[in-house]
């Protein structure tokens, strides 16, 4: 008999049972050590902060990770609901202090960073914004994103992993300087590559019919030029919940790395083309795209985010049901953060279709049952529109699609309005023309079962405007969702004092339920109280001061009211009508009219877009303002005009805790929502606003007699039009005449004539779409009233109380908690501990 070999059996794998992590000072002074000694190979003779940082940050990131693992289990085992907030932007800043905020240990770490003779703040302060976004829209995603993960909705978010973001503003004689913002230049620690996950991606080639194996037509889209997209998961916390959801971001890679064949033969450039070609598609956010390579940039950008988004959904599904498609709706649910990823449409038809098989009928059934859509703008030059002739080129069977998703639509309203050509001209997704163009919001507002704006008059305004006829066509679909922001960064992360005040006042519940920040009301007439709110606010105050000179050598009086208007720079928000407030205040001190006078420190942040001339003058116009004002000793203390540099979310982070005025003047009808009113609002800053966006809802919450209101209505804005006339505004009203004149005569550019004429001739045509003129005598009277409120230190402190108390409606948690009870309906899922 031959003799058998016994082998033993295979052990059973044990490697993802791991012990849990402390969390106690001991537990983070032992994992720093670890990773600042072993894995980043640091010794005693290292000075820099960044590889602290490093260290502490891997600390942090193991404990989410922990978690992270569970959330992902729970999940998978509930079988669940779940939600996909697809952005091209996501705004996030710095991840260290919110998450040690919402992992509950910022006391236990700074205690044992200082065991360690190490600065905790000092580390914070190392880690570079994430540039992942450009300004409101991105901001509100990370709002969006935190708020789901405290909430404990199962939703995942999807964006764009760029190299590069915007960029990073310097000033330079005034003028704006574009510098790379290689935010990933020492790598993201908070990231994890998935390669396993990586989707391939399809562009160009062309299409064709073929008959599939039951001898039905087909059509499938053959010789593309592919690239992969390779996800990248970031953790997002919830507050103190054991939840962490996933933020997935996309970045563009070659098929092949190089090609070998080229490599060998000696042409080592052509060898990597094609690999720095698919990278350029993630390399920055939003490429100008003034030019056609601009233009078929962006859109690659956005056909990657919503084919790599929706194929990594059909992944899973599949993985966990096979084909069966039947509850799909059911199950997913896709919110589309703007009209940037509204291609997602037309892929999820081609995905369901072409991919899986499904008829026409059956894809249309699930697309429309499964994506909602979020408008952002009133401003119609911000719809996205596409050439056919782009789409044909880069997207071939996609525009097949769009085509036919049009033609039965123009199919419904022709049956709802028999006959009207013009009806059907003015909802068709193609707009007619010398080169025909995609509606791509149409092609949302189509594809999606619900429609969204996000304030209360901004949703009035796109049923009665801008979606008039998909408004009469569809009412049902349209829907009002009031932006939020974030509680935990923007105050009890941002503002740690006052945080700490409220909590001692009235508990900590508020920070998950922003509407027991009402329990202050009652503490606003409290001296005690009061006093405390007003020593907090001038520390604060200090600290923006400190903040700016490192930015700037000036100094400020923390006394001055602080009057700040930051957001992106545009025509529209007007921060012309504020310079021309700050040049009237000037003249003022000149002619010796300073009786009663309030000292005043306004500063202006933000950037324009690098293809924007007109906001870029704006930036040169404030600076060379400022820089008259700043140096003329007649004026000294009493006002004092700032341009901050490269405002960005960490920048914010500084300045809402320090703000006593919140400049919020856009044009009435044309700004959607703002969040910044909501963040300074929050913080105890007051407002002084137009009837425009969430500051109609603001002034609603907080009462009338604390906020300053000016100016036209939205409805008084589209009366005047027909018949506005700056220049008569400006022949009767001597304070604007004086402003105007010294624009006029160079006082401000001397040795740069004619650079401000522009500007000028703006300001004076009848055609302003902005009519800051017309603003002009409304905003320095209610500004007049801001004086008389600030001198009165007990009213201002009031006010400013008042403000924060009223403020619970515009947490980005009612916000996520409305979208999930009106259109998402997911579950709450607590998560198990393993």
């Amino acid at each position: 008999m031959p003799h058998r070999v016994f082998q033993k059996s295979k052990p059973k794998a044990i490697i993802s049972k791991l012990p849990h992590l402390g969390m106690n000072k001991q537990n983070f002074i032992d994992d720093f050590k670890r990773y600042y000694g072993h894995r980043l190979g640091r010794d005693k003779n290292c000075r820099s902060p960044h590889y602290a940082y490093e260290a502490l940050s891997m600390a942090i990131s193991d404990r989410m990770i922990e978690r992270w693992k569970n959330t992902f289990t729970t999940y998978k085992e509930s079988n669940c609901k779940r939600g996909y907030y697809l952005s091209m932007e996501f705004l996030m800043g710095r991840s260290l202090s919110n998450a040690m905020l919402n992992l509950g240990v910022s006391d236990i770490v700074s205690k044992a960073m200082y065991a360690l003779g190490l600065d905790l703040e000092e580390l914070e302060e190392t880690e570079a914004d994430a540039g992942l976004g450009n300004g409101g829209l991105g901001r509100l995603a990370a709002c969006f994103i935190d708020s789901c993960a405290t909430l404990q909705l199962p939703v995942t978010g999807y964006g764009l992993r760029y190299e590069y973001g915007m960029f990073s503003q310097s000033i330079a004689n005034g003028e704006q300087i574009e510098n790379p913002d290689h935010w990933l230049k020492n790598g993201n620690i908070w990231e994890i590559e998935r390669p396993e996950y990586s989707q391939q991606i399809k562009f160009r080639g062309h299409t064709e019919f073929y008959l599939d194996e039951q001898g039905h037509e087909k059509r499938r889209w053959i010789d593309t030029q592919d690239i992969i997209a390779v996800p990248y998961d970031t953790p997002v916390p919830g507050y103190k919940n054991g939840t962490v959801n996933t933020l997935r971001l996309w970045k563009a890679t070659a098929t092949e790395v190089f090609d070998l064949q080229e490599f060998n033969a000696g042409d080592y450039a052509e060898s990597v083309a094609a690999k720095n070609n698919a990278e350029n598609i993630t390399m920055v956010l939003y490429p100008n795209d003034a030019n056609e390579n601009g233009k078929a940039l962006r859109l690659q950008q956005q056909y990657l985010l919503a084919s790599a988004s929706l194929q990594d959904v059909l992944q899973n599904w599949i993985a966990n049901h096979g084909s069966n498609f039947n509850h799909f709706a059911e199950k997913n649910c896709f919110q589309l953060n703007d009209t940037h990823p509204s291609i997602a449409v037309a892929e999820l038809m081609r995905l369901l279709m072409d991919e899986q098989g499904l008829d026409w009928k059956d894809a249309w059934e699930i697309t429309t049952h499964t994506m909602a859509y979020t408008n952002h703008t009133l401003l119609p030059e911000a719809l996205e529109r596409w050439s056919v002739g782009l789409m044909q080129y880069l997207l071939p069977r996609l525009m097949e699609i769009i085509f036919e998703i049009n033609a039965h639509f123009m199919t419904e309203v022709s049956a709802h309005w028999p006959g009207d050509s013009d009806k059907m001209a003015a909802m068709s997704i193609i707009e007619e023309g010398h080169e025909k163009q995609v509606r791509m919001a149409y092609l949302a507002i189509v594809g999606s079962f619900s429609v969204n704006g996000v304030a209360e008059l901004h949703s009035q305004l796109l049923q009665q405007g801008l979606f008039k006829d998909f408004y009469a066509f569809w009412p049902d679909k349209f829907n009002n969702k009031t932006n939020g922001v974030t509680p935990r960064r923007w105050l009890a992360a941002c503002n740690p004092e006052l945080t700490t005040l409220i909590t001692k006042t009235i508990g900590n519940g508020w920070i998950t339920d922003l509407s027991q920040l009402a329990k202050l009301k009652v503490y606003a007439e409290d001296t005690e109280f009061a006093d405390a709110w007003y020593k907090i606010q001038q520390s604060s105050k200090q600290r923006l001061i400190d903040y700016n000179k490192l930015e700037m050598d000036i100094e400020l009086d923390v006394n001055s009211l602080f009057d700040i208007q930051v957001k992106r720079i545009h025509e529209y928000k007007r921060q012309l009508l504020n310079v021309l407030h700050v040049i009237h205040l000037y003249e003022r001190i000149k002619r010796g009219d300073t009786n009663n006078w309030t000292n005043r420190t306004v500063l202006i942040g933000g950037k324009a877009a690098p293809g924007y001339v007109m906001a870029k003058n704006i930036i040169k116009l404030i600076n060379n303002v400022a820089n008259v004002i700043n140096n003329d000793p007649d004026v000294g203390g009493k006002l004092k005009l700032i341009f901050m540099p490269n405002y960005r979310v960490s920048a914010m982070e500084k300045i809402c805790p320090g703000a006593d005025l919140s400049e919020q003047i856009s044009t009435a009808g044309k700004e959607a929502s703002g969040t910044g009113n909501m963040k300074f609002m929050m913080n105890g800053a007051l407002t002084i606003g137009t009837l425009d966006g969430a500051n109609i809802e603001i002034r609603e919450e907080v009462g009338a007699e604390n906020f300053f209101l000016f100016g036209l209505t939205e409805t008084e804005v589209e009366e005047l039009r027909h018949h506005y006339n700056p220049q008569d505004i400006i022949n009767n009203d001597k304070d604007l005449g004086r402003v105007i004149n010294l624009l006029e005569c160079s006082h401000f550019n001397q040795f740069e004539q004619g650079i401000f004429d522009d500007i000028i001739n703006s300001l004076k045509s009848p055609h302003d779409p902005w009519m800051t003129i017309a603003d002009f005598r409304s905003y320095v009277d209610a500004q007049k009233q801001v004086e008389i409120a600030y001198n009165d230190k007990k009213r201002w402190t009031k006010m400013s109380i008042l403000n924060c108390a009223c403020s619970g409606k515009f947490s980005t948690d009612r916000t996520i908690s409305d979208y999930n009870h009106d259109i998402w309906k997911l579950e709450t899922i607590k998560i198990k501990t393993q």
